[in-house]
Order: structure tokens, then C-alpha cells, then sequence
């Protein structure tokens, strides 16, 4: 955050003090971003490949001398501006380790400058005569002070609309976890429907009822997950909950004397009650309670694998959709547990054809077609088995069942 407190000031002045060697972006929590650590990781790469760039074979063939960061822009964009293979930008961005305080932003008004030399190419912002940055946007304003995230006008890594809700939406859990969560189980006036501003009641496991605690509250409400089959051996990898909308918790589960008709008394549960904050789709008794997890702070720069990966796509996002095209997110048979990371570029592969050779009389031999690469997709939330992924570039349809590795 950073404070104005004159009549007029340089619009994210210290933003243009943040060269770096990646454009990475928050896409959860652009407000953030600027308080995130270089990881040692980031780190040895840099110094590895800091002055060194990548061979000028490795430029788009109309990549541009300079280029001034436009609202807009991604780093997907960009790179593929420059470069033949987007997922080598790390390699292209010239790092001064000893000036940078901070590589993930980058903001628009920022020029870039492509260097040539012995070979090899690098790319870094342009530095005025004294060192500095040139100026950002100036904006008068009046005589108070101002509070402002300065990342929130950072070029993104990608459009973040395209995948934002699929940070907190659909959820892949083991069918144990969404059998054991809490339970609605009636709503006011026996409503079968419930939606946005309806009040229902809930119910946990015995050992775990709903109880208000401070700052555990929000919930999520899901419908019966859906098995994700590996399409080559049928073994389930995880299950991929249906989400519905938002709950608060108003207050906890609890018991009460109920007269019986004998005359006496019983003790009876009175379910927890809860609020409908935001309904996608119409809720019903029998959907499950999971808790609101912390929002996700991830950062992503499109990278290929350290190593080969080979992987199959399991399922397309959306009810009964079986073919996606660019822009959709598919969900793919790998995850953590096999070295999958947020920001992985992955090849899509179209399997070749089963076809007869027929250019010999009196012979049918069969053949079948080498596999092409129909396009590329970025892993932007990982599980231990499956990840969810964004297909960037596509030249045909993708469907359940085609492959994708490491783009090499």
C-alpha cells in the first residue's frame, strides 16, 4: 500500500521502481501480491539465467525492439509477443539482482526493451538517465490521504476471469470428506428450493456438530461429487463437488426438552441455522456444508515441467460437456503428487489415426499417425492427483481422453 498526502503525485510512482525477471500477478488477491517474497527457488533461476537470455532462434519472428506495457495486457500475451515458446519468458527477462526488491509486477506504462547480443536475446525495462524508471501517469488530488493497493494495476499473468472462479468454486475431495460434511436438512415453511436470502438449517456429523466460531463462519455449499475416472485405467482419482453458492453460520447446533405425548420429555437436536449469502444454483436439503477456505494467494508464470510429463485430460468443466475449445478449463490426471505445479505449460496432444496403408497393390497394412500437438494449457490449480488447467492456444477441438506432456 502506498499513502498520498499532496496536491499532486505520481500515480504508483514506487511501482515503477520494480523491475523484474518474471510478470507475475496475484489473480485471487492482486493486493497482495507486491508483499510476496522472491523464493530461493526463483532466485537460482534467476542468477542462472540473469545476462544470459535465450538464443535469438528463440524469437517471434516480428518480436518488437521496444514495447510499452498497455492496460490489458497479459504476460501470456507478451510473451508469446516475443517469443516462439511463451513458457521460456524467465529465460528472456534480464534480472539485476542486486536492484530488484520485488519481481512479481510489472504495470502498464513500463517499457520494454529487447537486447541483442553475442546470440542471445534479453528483454528488461528501460531506465531513465538517472537510474530510474521513466514516469508513471500523473493524477492530481486533493490535500488528504489516500490509501491504494499498488497491485492492483499489475498486468495479469492471464485474463483472470477466465479461471478466478475456479479458485474457490469447484472443490476435488475424496468421497469420505463430502459424505462426513455437514448437511442441510429442512428449510422455513417446508420450501423445497432454497436460494440467495433464504434462511435453512444444517446439521454435522455427531462427533462434529456446526458450532459459531470466530472467523469460521462462511461456508460453501456442494452437491454430490462427481467420480474423475482415468480414462486409460478407470481408477477413480478424486471426486469433483457440484458448488451451489455461500452460507453463514448464524448459530450452532444445540438440543432442547420436547414434551412427548405421554406427557413427559425428550431431548431433541435443533439443527444449526444458516444464511444463504449467494446462490449459482437453487439449493435443497441433503447438499453439504465445507468450510470457506482461506483465499487463494497463488502466483503463476507460465514454465515448463522440470521434467517430462505425460498425462491424459479427464473431464471438460460443465455439465455433460465432453469437447472443449480455447479459453475452457479441463481437468487432467495429474497433480502434486506427481510433480505438477501452479503454472505448468503443458502440450495438448490429438492422438494420430488408426488408418490402412494402401500405397503398396495387394497389401493393407495397418498404421496409425503420429500424435500432433493441437495446443497448450496452463495448470493454475493442482490437487495430489488431478489439476485443473486453462487451454491457452488451441487449432482444433480438445476432448476427454487426448494427452498432454511437457512442451518440449
Amino acid at each position: 500500500m502506498h499513502q498520498h498526502s499532496h496536491n499532486e503525485t505520481t500515480h504508483r510512482a514506487a511501482a515503477a521502481m520494480l523491475p523484474g525477471w518474471i510478470l507475475l500477478a496475484a489473480l485471487a488477491a492482486p493486493a497482495l501480491a507486491q508483499t510476496l517474497p522472491v523464493t530461493p527457488a526463483q532466485r537460482s533461476t534467476a542468477q542462472q539465467v540473469a545476462q544470459a537470455g535465450v538464443p535469438l532462434s528463440e524469437l517471434a519472428p516480428n518480436a518488437p525492439d521496444e514495447y510499452t506495457v498497455k492496460r490489458g495486457d497479459t504476460l501470456w500475451a507478451i510473451s508469446g509477443l516475443y517469443l516462439t515458446k511463451p513458457w521460456r519468458w524467465p529465460e528472456l527477462w534480464g534480472m539485476n539482482l542486486e536492484q530488484v526488491r520485488n519481481p512479481h509486477l510489472i504495470y502498464p506504462g513500463q517499457q520494454l526493451v529487447l537486447e541483442k547480443r553475442d546470440g542471445r536475446a534479453t528483454l528488461r525495462v528501460r531506465q531513465a538517465a538517472n537510474g530510474e524508471q521513466p514516469p508513471m501517469q500523473t493524477v492530481r488530488v486533493s490535500p488528504r490521504v489516500r490509501a491504494e493497493a499498488l497491485a492492483d494495476s499489475a498486468i495479469p499473468t492471464l485474463r483472470s476471469n477466465a479461471i478466478e472462479a475456479f479458485l474457490t468454486e469447484p472443490v476435488i475431495v475424496d468421497e469420505a470428506v463430502l459424505t462426513n460434511a455437514p448437511r442441510i436438512v429442512a428449510a422455513p415453511e417446508a420450501r423445497v428450493l432454497i436460494t440467495r436470502g433464504d434462511r435453512a438449517y444444517a446439521r454435522g456429523p455427531l462427533a462434529a456438530p456446526l458450532k459459531v466460531q470466530t472467523g469460521a463462519s462462511d461456508y460453501r455449499v456442494f452437491r454430490d461429487a462427481r467420480p474423475l475416472k482415468d480414462p486409460v485405467t478407470s481408477a477413480v482419482l478424486g471426486y469433483e463437488a457440484q458448488y451451489l453458492g455461500k452460507a453463514v453460520l448464524v448459530r450452532g447446533e444445540g438440543t432442547q426438552a420436547v414434551k412427548t405425548a405421554g406427557g413427559g420429555q425428550e431431548q431433541l437436536p435443533v439443527p444449526a441455522t444458516i444464511d444463504i449469502l449467494s446462490a449459482k444454483e437453487e439449493m435443497r436439503v441433503g447438499d453439504r456444508l465445507l468450510p470457506e477456505p482461506p483465499r487463494l494467494f497463488t502466483n503463476y508464470v507460465p514454465h515448463a515441467p522440470a521434467r517430462g510429463l505425460q498425462g491424459t485430460i479427464v473431464s471438460v468443466y460443465g455439465n455433460a460437456v465432453a469437447i472443449a475449445g480455447q479459453n475452457q478449463v479441463v481437468v487432467i490426471n495429474k497433480g502434486t503428487a506427481d510433480g505438477i505445479e501452479s503454472g505448468h505449460v503443458l502440450a495438448i496432444m490429438t492422438a494420430g489415426e488408426r488408418r490402412l496403408d494402401r500405397s503398396q497393390p495387394g497389401e493393407r497394412t495397418a498404421i496409425k499417425l503420429p500424435d500432433e500437438r493441437n495446443g497448450l494449457l496452463l495448470v493454475f490449480r493442482p490437487f495430489e492427483r488431478l489439476s485443473y488447467g486453462l487451454i491457452l492456444e488451441i487449432n482444433n477441438t480438445v476432448q476427454v481422453g487426448d494427452s498432454v506432456v511437457s512442451p518440449q
